[in-house]
């Protein structure tokens, strides 16, 4: 404390680096000896703050010194535990705090077991979600020192009915937590801070320490926090050193914040959103006035311009006094070195961020850093990097939902509560599971049961993908076949029965214990190594020490959403090994800290500052009422950070036209920096604008020629001998797709946890009337079939709901069709043939074979749609039937001999609501056509496949797309969006 009395406070203004000025004050004030700074102690808002100040030593120590203690007494958000040592108190011990997740498993229990008369009981995942903002709650009961009385005595009448139940629900809970908490032996963490900063000062106001005492970057206003500066201030050697506070402020703006405590007398509401209100009610609160607060003078050689500290006061001015930016004058001084770029979207923002700081490694000596508090913009800017080789360290850290391991327990946890093929063949794939030796083993098993399960209709379960693997054709199961219904069988013995415990409501530990059965049973050890295993392991430590607190039972589907809540709160910072000049910070790490080139990043509303988050048990004016921080406050604190990078020395600010694919608004702080300091220069790295630099990067240098229309032609001898009926109607529409599928081999993959499609649909159809004529076409055996069918686990929900009914009459239509064919029997169904003709093998398979009284037969083809076209027959493009018919005339139909044909038939199952749902038999020929016989028909069927042989299996004609074929599955291959629409010739 000063002479006068006032209290010993400075503030470091914003143009100046905050850590370096500290320390370059500090050594100027107390080196006196060799141990002249480690007498003293510095204060620090939290551990990242440490390392900055600490840092900042090492820049300013030259050739070495003894630092000061560094003491730590919470952040921004009072998250983390008070530090101080306690020299010379030796109090009474005070009670351990509660562990974190033990109080929000003991929380929910208590939102399940306490539902008011008249409501839905909330619980799971509903009641843990709860339970957070529940303890956030208290916490700033706490931290507020506002008693758990005022909840009671607050008037209501104004407040919608849903806030006055919230509030009431908020009263029971708050009143039976305390004894809930005793029961323990521990209490709340926010209040066992509150005693220890309570106990440093009261011991230090009745026996000042002797070393000097320092607070430094300090801006949190709790009432507890406050009475510490307040006291540290006073100290004959102490003092307060605040980041950034406007002392250029008119006292008018300054009174314009609003009031920092609740007046009944004045309802104004506080400018909380201001970067400047927190630290208002932090001296407010201090007992210390504005102008009792100093200007630090040490400087250091990371400050930016002097101007700028103006600059940004003027930047931030309240809304009735923006009036004066009219008359601001010139503002070059204040803006040089300030730069600004826009881009497209925020991939290409992250590749510009990239491009600067690749820029700034190249000038030795040069750092850089990104502040921003969007982490997908961080993890885009740190890929872009590495495509360099250049690594860099994301300070802010990584959820632990987005890691190796935590990732891997999420799926663990989604296929326990419900069995899905994605996630069981996403979860066998992970690069933790069976690491090392025998990975790659794994690996072709775990393809293999891949292709198996692509398909529709698989059945729930872990049986469901038994049962597929049982009826899976060898060659869809690749390799030797018996190893891998080996292999499942392990796997389904292994992990399915460490999953057993998700079959039915469980204790969350059960839960747990079985998920973590199931991650050693994948990886052994390997989950746990790392930092982000061992996080996880602290995770299982903690849940274990809780058993059985929390909700007794606890419905498995709950269970993932539960943990993806713990694993997406917690954050994993790896060890440091990253670029030593170029640094990702969020807004925590990159307070008091500063590098050559600032980029300020993701610089759009929702992004920074980021939305509000509303609280769920009190409203924004109960809040008020009760002297509680408004949600809003947070946005005033990510200004104060904005403002605060703002000041160093050559800065970057961008942000993207569009977020995520939509379109964003650029930030309430870009807005206002556009305002004021008019169109900011783009960076040109390199002599090139950034942005299109940002735009181009990944596009090949020269001019790029869209490709030709594809026509392969390989030699004639390559050419396939053998081709299937519906290979030749392939072959006819679309030439590419037969060289794709025949003899390229490839084919599209159906996905995984398929719907029942159109395709499948067909060969369940096709699978019932097999089943059902082999069972001999009687009326029971039709009932039967449809009786399996209904109960076919493979049917979605929406397939049962509108495929199901409408199908049923269609193939009770058919049968009767069967039933009222007088002298017609049906011979062989599914039946498969196959003859030469001309050098060609043909091949093929009739749904169904009947002979009718004079002895000749009718083919009879299902289609669960419309059947095709006369006219597609005619021209060539519809072909089935006809070589069906050429087969079964010539007697290639095996267990048939040959005998006339009388009948091409398509049976359209695609239920006709004109006549009762019933189907439609259809021909390709007849008086109507062009083509009159079914003899006719398989005449010129025989014709189009000695042409298309002729030209495309015999000759060397270009396998090019068809003409007027839709979009298929080639697409890609054929880069058809290239050539389409360009001409016959590819021009």
């Amino acid at each position: 404390m000063t002479a006068a009395g006032r209290p010993t406070i400075y503030s470091i203004p914003v143009h100046r680096a905050f850590a370096d000025a500290l320390a370059a004050g500090i050594i100027a004030r107390y080196a006196d000896g060799a141990l002249g700074l480690a007498e003293g102690m510095i204060l620090l808002p939290s551990n990242r703050a440490r390392s900055a100040v600490q840092a900042a030593f090492v820049r300013a120590g030259g050739a070495g010194l003894l630092m000061p203690r560094l003491a730590v007494i919470g952040d921004a958000d009072l998250d983390e535990s008070v530090a101080l040592a306690l020299d010379g108190l030796d109090d009474e011990p005070i009670a351990p705090a509660i562990d974190p997740l033990r109080r929000r498993l003991l929380l929910a229990e208590l939102i399940e077991r306490h539902t008011p008369a008249g409501e839905t009981p909330i619980t799971g995942a509903a009641a843990f979600q709860l339970a957070d903002g529940l303890a956030r709650v208290i916490d700033q009961l706490h931290y507020e020192e506002v008693a758990v009385s005022a909840l009671v005595d607050l008037d209501l009448g104004a407040f919608a009915g849903h806030w006055q139940a919230s509030l009431g629900r908020l009263r029971l809970l708050v009143d039976h937590w305390p004894g809930v908490l005793a029961k323990t032996g521990h209490i709340d963490r926010a209040e066992r801070r509150n005693r220890l900063l309570g106990r440093v000062t009261a011991g230090w106001r009745a026996a000042p320490p002797a070393r000097f005492t320092i607070a430094a970057g300090i801006t949190t206003a709790a009432p507890a926090i406050a009475r510490l500066l307040r006291t540290v201030a006073d100290l004959e050697r102490g003092m307060v050193v605040l980041p950034g506070l406007d002392q250029a402020m008119a006292a008018e703006e300054w009174e314009a914040l609003g009031p920092t405590r609740p007046d009944p007398e004045n309802p104004a509401r506080p400018l909380e959103t201001h970067p400047q209100y927190h630290l208002k009610l932090l001296l407010d609160r201090m007992g210390a006035r504005r102008d009792e607060v100093r200007e630090w003078d040490a400087t250091s050689e990371y400050d930016g311009p002097a101007a700028r500290t103006p600059f940004v006061s003027l930047l931030f001015a309240p809304a009735d006094y923006t009036a004066q930016w009219q008359a601001a004058g010139d503002l070059a001084a204040a803006v040089a070195g300030i730069q600004g770029a826009v881009f497209a979207d925020d991939g290409q923002e992250a590749q510009g961020i990239a491009l600067l700081m690749r820029e700034a490694v190249e000038t030795p000596g040069r750092t850089a850093a990104l502040v921003t508090p969007d982490r997908d913009l961080a993890e885009r800017v740190a890929a872009a990097l590495a495509r360099w080789g250049i690594a860099v360290d994301d300070s802010a850290g990584q959820p632990l939902s987005r890691t190796p391991p935590g990732a891997l327990l999420l799926l663990l946890a989604d296929l326990a509560a419900a069995f899905d093929s994605v996630a069981l063949v996403s979860l066998l794939g992970h690069p933790l599971v069976r690491k090392g030796e025998g990975r790659t083993a794994w690996l072709d098993r775990v393809r293999q049961l891949d292709l198996i399960l692509r398909e529709p209709g698989l059945a729930p379960g872990w049986q469901g993908v038994s049962a597929r693997m049982e009826s899976s054709p060898p060659r869809r199961q690749g390799g030797d076949a018996e190893a891998l219904r080996s292999w499942w069988d392990d796997l389904a013995a292994g992990l399915g029965t460490a999953l057993a415990p998700f079959a039915a409501p469980a204790p969350p530990a059960t839960l747990l214990a079985a998920l973590q059965q199931g991650l050693e049973w994948l990886t052994g050890d390997a989950v746990w190594a790392g930092p982000a295993g061992r996080m996880l392991a602290e995770l299982f430590d903690q849940w274990a020490l809780a058993r059985g607190d929390g909700p007794a039972l606890v419905d498995p589907a709950d269970f993932p959403a539960m943990l993806g809540q713990l694993l997406g709160q917690a954050s994993v910072r790896p060890p440091y090994g990253g670029h030593p000049r170029l640094f990702i910070w969020g807004l925590l790490e990159a307070r008091l800290q500063r590098a050559d080139l600032m980029i300020l990043g993701g610089l759009d509303e929702g992004r920074w500052p980021a939305a509000a988050q509303p609280d769920p048990w009190l409203a924004p004016g109960i809040r008020r009422l009760l002297g509680l921080p408004a949600p809003e406050r947070q946005q005033g604190a990510a200004a104060h950070d904005f403002a605060g990078a703002l000041g160093a020395r050559e800065i970057v600010v961008t942000r993207a036209a569009r977020s995520g694919g939509d379109p964003a608004v650029a930030s309430r702080f870009w807005l206002r920096l556009a305002a004021l300091a008019g169109d900011l220069p783009e960076p040109t790295p390199g002599g090139a604008a950034l942005t299109r630099l940002a735009a181009e990067i990944d596009v090949p240098p020269g001019d790029v020629q869209p490709a030709h229309r594809p026509a392969p032609r390989p030699p004639a001898g390559d050419r396939p001998r053998r081709i299937s009926v519906t290979g030749v109607d392939r072959l006819a529409r679309d030439p590419f797709a037969f060289y794709a599928n025949r003899m390229l081999g490839l084919s599209a993959l159906d996905p995984l946890s398929a719907a029942p499609d159109p395709r499948w649909r067909g060969t369940r159809v096709h699978r019932l009337f097999e089943d059902w004529v082999r069972g001999g076409a009687t009326r029971e055996g039709l009932e039967a079939e449809l009786a399996a069918l209904r109960d076919d686990a493979a049917l979605d929900a929406i397939a049962r709901a509108f495929w199901l009914p409408r199908i049923e009459p269609a193939l009770r239509w058919a049968a009767e069709q069967v039933w009222s064919a007088e002298g017609r029997t049906p011979l062989a169904v599914e039946a498969q043939g196959e003859m030469t003709l001309d050098g060609i093998v043909l091949h093929g398979k009739a749904d169904r074979i009947d002979r009718d009284g004079e002895g000749h037969l009718a083919i009879v083809d299902y289609k669960s749609g419309g059947a095709p076209s006369a006219k597609a027959a005619y021209d060539k493009l519809d072909n089935q039937l006809g070589l069906l018919g050429l087969i079964a005339r010539e007697g290639g139909m095996k267990g048939l001999d040959a005998a006339p044909v009388a009948s091409l038939e398509y049976w359209s199952l695609r239920p006709d609501r004109r006549a009762g749902g019933a189907g439609k038999i259809s021909n390709t020929y007849g008086s109507r056509s062009d083509l009159k016989s079914a003899e006719d028909a398989i005449d010129h069927a025989a014709e189009a496949l000695a042409d298309l042989a002729a030209r495309y299996l015999f000759g060397d004609a270009p396998f090019v797309p068809g003409e007027g074929v839709g979009y298929g599955d080639y697409d890609q291959l054929m880069r058809r969006d290239e050539w389409f629409g360009r001409g016959e010739d590819g021009a």
